[in-house]
């Protein structure tokens, strides 16, 4: 028996259709008091005269509010009579788990993002995760997906994105995120990256650009304005809007510092279950070999603090940020400025 490849999740937008369409993508969710029930996913497109097609989500992990903020104020304040291509916004693509404000779908348990490309008879998760790859990305030419680290970790503002061996993409990629205008850009190598959103824009041959604008599961004042501004950067940049892209930081910096994390030894993680300590906030410039901070056992009389080092030297990425961490947790992700030898 063959596997349908159509998706499940009906959608009322007609992508091809100039002017503004607003609607609710359905996506069916069978359960105790509803057997026809839905799960309803906001979409919003803007068509107008000749131009490409950006694509923003947001909210693909319901704990992170930069991205679901920027994008619904862009979808709410854009004039279609300025655009010149097309603009597709899903602010709040895991709407689940934006409810419930966690990372993870309660509904199945699942991390969307390593669901990708996802499949139509599959749960909630993998189901979304195959529309998105399949009927949404296919209009695509620039996807701008906006993350931030959540509950578990706070970030330094920033754009990032993966190498590409593919030199002209890597060029056209590291100029929108200089345009994007966040104080870093970070190319990155991470833990699980075959099964997210971004290698599926990537497959396409597509510009991807993620983001990391805040985390320690607040709302970033700063992540909410660098976001802001950067997706009407990425219009202007990519002629869809016109002018000149903003690019000027609050510090007065002009320039968007590319930074990268390829290796393991970027990573420091919990050897063991405590409560973390931080000897320094994200942004911070550190060492290797100078004490990244304690790990502490209350709950334990005579246990001493374990003392944690960092492995490697460079400016702090991810900073831990719930305070307790299970063995494994990372407590800081440190980049270093970019270099383009990657092997």
């Amino acid at each position: 028996m063959a596997v349908p490849t159509i998706s499940r999740i009906s959608c009322p937008i007609d992508f091809d259709k100039d002017g503004r369409q607003a609607g609710y993508a359905r996506a069916p969710l069978s359960r105790n008091t509803a057997g026809w029930g839905v799960i309803e996913i906001p979409i919003i497109s803007i068509k107008n005269g000749t131009g490409p097609t950006i694509l923003l989500t947001g909210g693909v992990h319901g704990d992170e509010y930069e991205g679901q903020i920027a994008i619904s104020r862009l979808a709410q304040t854009l004039d279609p009579g300025e655009v010149q291509g097309r603009v597709i916004m899903l602010p709040c693509v895991n709407v689940p788990a934006a409810l419930a404000d966690t990372r993870l779908s309660p509904i199945d348990g699942f991390d969307i993002n390593r669901c990708f490309p996802g499949d139509p008879r599959g749960t909630f998760s993998p189901m979304l995760a195959h529309f998105l790859d399949s009927v949404v990305l296919p209009y695509a030419d620039v996807s701008i997906d906006m993350h931030t680290a959540g509950h578990s970790c706070d970030s330094a503002l920033s754009t990032n994105m993966h190498h590409s061996k593919d030199a002209e993409m890597l060029r056209k990629t590291l100029r929108a995120a200089e345009a994007f205008g966040a104080p870093y850009n970070v190319v990155f190598a991470g833990v699980d990256e075959g099964a997210t959103f971004t290698s599926c824009v990537e497959a396409r041959g597509l510009v991807s650009l993620g983001t990391e604008l805040g985390g320690w599961g607040r709302v970033s004042i700063d992540g909410v304005r660098v976001g802001s501004c950067g997706i009407r950067n990425i219009l202007k940049h990519f002629n869809v809007l016109e002018g000149t892209p903003n690019v000027t930081h609050k510090d007065g910096t002009p320039v968007t510092r590319h930074m990268m994390v390829r290796g393991t030894d970027a990573y420091l993680t919990a050897p063991r279950n405590g409560i973390f300590e931080p000897s320094h906030y994200h942004g911070a410039t550190v060492f290797a070999g100078h004490i990244a901070g304690y790990l502490h056992f209350p709950e334990d009389i005579d246990t001493p603090a374990q003392v944690l080092h960092y492995p490697s030297s460079g400016v702090i990425w991810m900073g831990a940020g719930p305070g307790r961490v299970t063995r494994g947790d990372p407590v800081a992700v440190l980049m270093e400025d970019f270099r383009d030898d990657w092997p």
